[in-house]
């Protein structure tokens, strides 16, 4: 594990990163369940929720049942596929947006945001949840402020940027803000083979071992750094001394 070069940017995974996998797991994916039936028999002509729908394979999108068996499925084998992601923030909008789903950051987040802003990094976002469902989780957190997204610079899904264990997505994700090169990029996640892939796409990466994040195998401090709270991180972005 080389010194590492003055960091520009740091880019955050989400779940398991910034918030508990309980809030996505638990709290998300059983709320977008529990209102589909009833978006799909309201909406299911609408335009607003056409481009939803079409998205789907068409053996799915011809039927209501079919849509929602589909979903089912895809949700309970934890299948990442863009379409699924897209309709899960469309459901998540309301739930947002009446103050019942709010999404928890562990306690050392939005203070170290705040700080990385101030010091003139460039904070963004790469999560496999669409780009419209990590603007909705950032516009609303238990934080106070609640909305956090003016904090972000650029947001990147499995759409944008490509999937998150593929090296050539983090090179997109450099490719389009060049006047970073990859070195000058920090990302953190909790997924070890995202951060092998950030790491063969040039770019600093660390693992974040949150509360509630499945164990570590004992391999992985051995080969890349790993981090419990980002108030390990000193002010250029290195590890803590312990």
């Amino acid at each position: 594990m080389a010194a590492s070069s003055s960091v520009k940017v740091v880019l955050l995974d989400i779940e398991g990163t910034v918030c508990p996998i309980s809030f996505v797991k638990d709290v998300l994916f059983p709320y977008a369940l529990k209102v589909l039936p009833e978006t799909l028999n309201e909406q299911w002509d609408s335009p607003d929720f056409a481009k939803y729908r079409d998205a789907f394979p068409s053996e799915y999108s011809s039927s209501k049942d079919a849509l929602e068996a589909h979903v089912r499925d895809l949700v309970e084998k934890d299948v990442k596929v863009s379409y699924l992601k897209s309709l899960q923030g469309y459901l998540w909008q309301e739930g947002y947006a009446s103050g019942d789903l709010k999404a928890p950051l562990f306690p050392d987040v939005v203070a170290k945001l705040s700080g990385w802003r101030r010091k003139g990094l460039k904070i963004m976002i790469y999560s496999s949840g669409s780009v419209a469902a990590q603007k909705l989780l950032f516009k609303h957190t238990d934080a106070d402020p609640s909305d956090l997204s003016p904090q972000v610079s650029d947001w990147f899904d499995t759409v944008n940027a490509g999937l998150k264990t593929e090296t050539s997505s983090y090179e997109a994700i450099a490719s389009k803000h060049p006047e970073y090169s990859p070195q000058e990029w920090l990302f953190l996640s909790d997924n070890v083979k995202e951060v092998d892939a950030a790491i063969q796409a040039g770019m600093q990466s660390m693992v974040v071992q949150r509360p509630g994040n499945a164990p570590l195998s004992p391999d992985v401090p051995q080969r890349l750094r790993v981090i419990e709270t980002f108030e390990s991180l000193d002010d250029d972005l290195h590890v803590r001394a312990s």
